[in-house]
């Protein structure tokens, strides 16, 4: 059997992104306590109807995966040594984390929506960020692999 060694180079963030990861794990703060929001919703300590229960949970599943998608973007862009523009896919992962959730939390506010808002256009703002995002830093990566080659 052939054992396959890795070795791992220093990761070194850029000074812009590593205060971008440090803003970003402070804000995870509001995430685990919109944990608790949705906490008190599910077990009816909250009042919310069925739309707002959905839309609420839709809004804090996004948030944290897409906090996690952009942190990671932001690690493989740095670390293959991405700069410029093309380092900004990392930045729109991380502000589509804050749209789509926030299009999904305030798009249904009140004492008994029956359809959401249009603050819902968040959702699909955030949707088409993260889409032109990735595509962005997907190209950057290949770029920077084949350069390196």
């Amino acid at each position: 059997m052939d054992t396959v060694t890795i070795q791992l180079e220093e990761i070194m963030l850029q000074p812009a992104s590593a205060i971008t990861a440090g803003a970003v794990v402070l804000a995870v703060i509001t995430i685990a306590f919109g944990g608790t929001f949705v906490l008190r919703v599910v077990t009816g300590k909250q009042k919310a109807n069925a739309l707002q229960k959905g839309f609420f949970r839709a809004g804090h599943a996004h948030a944290g995966v897409l906090v996690i998608l952009g942190l990671v973007v932001l690690l493989l862009l740095d670390s293959s040594g991405v700069t410029g523009w093309m380092h900004l896919g990392a930045d729109g992962v991380l502000v589509s984390a804050i749209l789509i959730p926030a299009g999904f939390f305030l798009s249904v506010l009140g004492r008994d929506p029956q359809k959401p808002s249009g603050v819902i256009a968040l959702v699909w703002t955030g949707f088409g960020l993260l889409t032109v995002s990735l595509l962005v830093a997907g190209i950057a990566l290949i770029v920077a692999g084949a350069a390196a080659l």
